[in-house]
C-alpha cells in the first residue's frame, strides 16, 4: 500500500487510477472529529457539507463508533439466507421511531429510491388494480434521487443522462412546489405514487410552500396514489425536526402525532441513518403497501446485515438522546439570520434559503461562471469545507452537533470570505 505524505501524492493517484466521475474541492482529508476534518497536512477544517448530511451526528461519533466496533468483532454479515440477532431488534427500533407497520431494509439511498419504485409498482398492480406494464409515477422537475439507469431516465439533469440511454419508461415530471400541476398529472391513468423530496437539496436546496407536502398528500389520497417521502439527505434531523415532512414540529421522534406531519404512505432514508460509519438505508411503509413484497421478490446480500442494525440503532439513539434536531433548528435561524445580514451588506450574494441546517446561498453570478467554486476554495483556504451545486448554489450543511458558539465562527469566516469577493 502507498504511503501518503502530501496532499499533492493523494491527488495524483485518484487522477490516475480512478474514475473521473467527481470534482472534488483540492483538499485531501484524513481524519475526522465531531464537527472537524483534517487534511493530510494537519491542517482542521469546519465541514459544512456533512458527506452530503451523512454525518449529522458528527465525524466519529464514540457512540456509534462503539456500536461498531463491538458487532464487528461478533458478527458482520449473514446475506438473509438466515435470521440475525440483530436485525429483528432494528426493525422494530426504526418502526416505532418513525411511525410505520414495517420497514425493508438495504444499503445506499439509491437502492432505497429504486426500492421504494418496485414496491410502488407491485402495489398498484396488486393492489389498485392497474393493468400490468402500465403503471405510472409522478417526479419533480430538478429533482435528485440517486444516478442508476432508472432514476436518471426521471431526471432533467442533462449531465447526468447524456449518453446513457436507452431510459425506462413509465414517469410523469411535473413542476416541483406546484400542487396545480400534481392534480392535473393523477388525473393520468394508472399513476401510482408521486416521488419527492419535501426539500430538493441537490438543485440548491429549494425549499418549497410550507403546506407542499400537506396538499400534495391529500391530493394523491383522493387519487388512490401513494405519496412517497425521499428524505434520504433532508430526514435524521437536518431540517430542524426528524423529518422534513414533520413541518415546523418540536418532534424527539413519533412525529405521527405533532399537528404538522404529514405521513408518507412510503419513507425513504439513508445517510446519517448510520451516522457516516456504514451504507445503509431504508424504505418504511405500513402493512397494506409493504405485504406485496413476497420472499425472492427482492433483496440485497448486505441489507439488513447485522453490522449495518447495530450502527443504525446507535445512530438513532445519538438524534434523539442529543436533541439534534431542536439544535438543528435553533443554529439553523442564527445561520440564516447572519447569512440574510451578509446578503443584505454584499451584491454577490443574492439569496439565502433553507431550513434547520440544510441551506445555500445563491451567488450573484451566472450559473456558467467559476464564482461559486472560487468562493468555495477560498473559504476551504480559510478553514470551511462548503462545495457549490448548480454552479452558482453554495450549500452549507454542517454536522448537528454544531454549538452555538461555532455557528457564529463560521458565519465570521463566510462573511470575510464573500466581502473579499465583493470588492
Amino acid at each position: 500500500m502507498v504511503n501518503i505524505n502530501s496532499s499533492n501524492q493523494a491527488i495524483e493517484l485518484e487522477n490516475k487510477y480512478g474514475a473521473h466521475n467527481y470534482h472534488p474541492l483540492p483538499v485531501v482529508l484524513a481524519k475526522g472529529e465531531g464537527v472537524y476534518l483534517f487534511d493530510v497536512e494537519g491542517k482542521k477544517y469546519y465541514d459544512f457539507l456533512s458527506a452530503y448530511s451523512a454525518v449529522n451526528q458528527g465525524h466519529c461519533h464514540p457512540r456509534i463508533l462503539g456500536a461498531m466496533v463491538e458487532q464487528a468483532g461478533t458478527l458482520t454479515l449473514t446475506s438473509r439466507a438466515f435470521y440475525n440477532n440483530m436485525l429483528g431488534p432494528y426493525e422494530k427500533y426504526i418502526t416505532e421511531y418513525f411511525g410505520f407497520d414495517m420497514v425493508l431494509p438495504m444499503n445506499t439511498g439509491a437502492e432505497g429510491v429504486e426500492t421504494a419504485l418496485k414496491i410502488a409498482r407491485k402495489w398498484g398492480y396488486e393492489k389498485k388494480g392497474v393493468p400490468q406494464n402500465k403503471a405510472k409515477i409522478i417526479v419533480a422537475e430538478n429533482n435528485f434521487h440517486g444516478r442508476t439507469t432508472t432514476i436518471i431516465s426521471f431526471s432533467n439533469d442533462e449531465n447526468a443522462r447524456k449518453n446513457f440511454g436507452p431510459f425506462t419508461e413509465g414517469f410523469i415530471r411535473i413542476p416541483y412546489n406546484n400542487i396545480e400541476a400534481l392534480q392535473e398529472a393523477l388525473k393520468t391513468e394508472g399513476v401510482v405514487a408521486f416521488l419527492v423530496e419535501p426539500i430538493q437539496g441537490e438543485a440548491g436546496v429549494y425549499t418549497p410552500d410550507e403546506n407542499y407536502i400537506r396538499l400534495a398528500k391529500e391530493a394523491c389520497a383522493a387519487q388512490g396514489v401513494l405519496l412517497i417521502a425521499d428524505e434520504i439527505q433532508t430526514g435524521i434531523a437536518r431540517t430542524g425536526s426528524l423529518l422534513a415532512v414533520c413541518g415546523n414540529c418540536s418532534c424527539e421522534g413519533h412525529c405521527e402525532r405533532q399537528e404538522t406531519y404529514t405521513k408518507p404512505d412510503m419513507l425513504i432514508l439513508g445517510k446519517a441513518l448510520s451516522g457516516g460509519f456504514y451504507p445503509v438505508s431504508a424504505v418504511l411503509a405500513d402493512k397494506a403497501v409493504m405485504e406485496v413484497i413476497k420472499p425472492g421478490q427482492h433483496g440485497s446480500t448486505f441489507g439488513g446485515n447485522p453490522l449495518g442494525a447495530k450502527v443504525a440503532i446507535a445512530a438513532l439513539e445519538v438524534v434523539r438522546d442529543e436533541k439534534l434536531a431542536q439544535n438543528a433548528r435553533k443554529l439553523g435561524r442564527i445561520f440564516r439570520e447572519r447569512m440574510q445580514q451578509m446578503v443584505d451588506k454584499y451584491p454577490i450574494a443574492k439569496l439565502v434559503r433553507g431550513k434547520g441546517l440544510l441551506n445555500a446561498v445563491v451567488i450573484n453570478d451566472s450559473p456558467d461562471s467559476s464564482t461559486a467554486w472560487d468562493i468555495c476554495v477560498s473559504l476551504a483556504e480559510h478553514g470551511l469545507l462548503a462545495k457549490p451545486t448548480h454552479g452558482n448554489i453554495i450549500r452549507f450543511a454542517p454536522p448537528l452537533v454544531m454549538t452555538e458558539d461555532q455557528i457564529h465562527e463560521c458565519c465570521d469566516i463566510i462573511e470575510k470570505v464573500i466581502s473579499n469577493f465583493n470588492k
